[in-house]
């Protein structure tokens, strides 16, 4: 059982199928990853289970309830956060406007929660006066994924969280996306650093032409010679 799930997706762009019937899912206090190569639709799934994409076919629960026709803001209300690949920040301003933004569909003092994010990125706390955009790129990163957990989410999805970041930057991320599942939040993410990824996934899928080619644990998809062969270099 998933406390978010994305079953028989079909869908894509300009009445093009990219998705062919995937199914994706993650539990509470869990890190499930999505990885393939490119082109597999993992952008596009994590798209269509935000409500990103019009699903030609297929449901996303979330909690037990239906939310297939919901735009994404009202999927943000009942505790869904996504953080895209790109343009993930606002550039111009500071760290702590940003993750106020992020604070927008609340109507109590987020000011505890700031402070949590504060505590896990300490980082953002010492430039907090500082604009995004001149931080490096895993700093900017982590103003990203600060400002999803602003919202207070039962469910974090991550599109490539590690992309363009050094190797050091992308071991501090993974580790502070295990501390943030700990705390009891869904999280699901797409990464290219797919042996990476794996090694701190409870659960893993591997999608090839939009659909599901391998579903496993992390471990067992890492210890699979097929997938070793096909997906992580051998």
């Amino acid at each position: 059982m998933s406390f978010l799930k994305g079953e028989g997706l079909y869908g894509g762009y300009g009445g093009a199928d990219i998705l062919h019937g995937c199914d994706i899912g993650v539990d509470k206090g869990e890190v499930a990853v999505v990885v393939g190569p490119n082109g597999a639709g993992k952008s596009t799934a994590m798209k269509g289970l935000f409500g990103l994409l019009d699903l030609r076919e297929g449901s996303v629960v979330l909690d037990e309830k239906d939310i297939s026709r919901l735009p994404p803001q009202e999927r943000v209300t009942l505790g869904m956060s996504f953080v895209p690949q790109n343009m993930n920040v606002f550039a111009s301003m500071t760290v702590e406007e940003n993750l106020e933004m992020g604070a927008f569909v609340r109507q109590d003092d987020f000011r505890p929660t700031m402070d949590q994010v504060f505590s896990l990125f300490p980082v953002l706390g010492q430039k907090r006066a500082q604009p995004a955009g001149e931080l490096s790129g895993g700093q900017r990163q982590q103003v990203a994924v600060g400002r999803a957990l602003m919202t207070q989410p039962s469910v974090l999805m991550l599109d490539e969280p590690t992309a363009g970041v050094s190797p050091i930057v992308m071991d501090e991320l993974f580790d502070r996306i295990i501390e943030i599942a700990k705390t009891g939040i869904a999280i699901l993410m797409v990464e290219q650093n797919a042996r990476q990824a794996l090694e701190i996934a409870d659960r893993g899928f591997v999608l090839v032409q939009g659909q599901n080619r391998y579903t496993d644990t992390g471990q067992a998809l890492l210890a699979d010679p097929e997938v070793r062969r096909s997906f992580l270099g051998g």
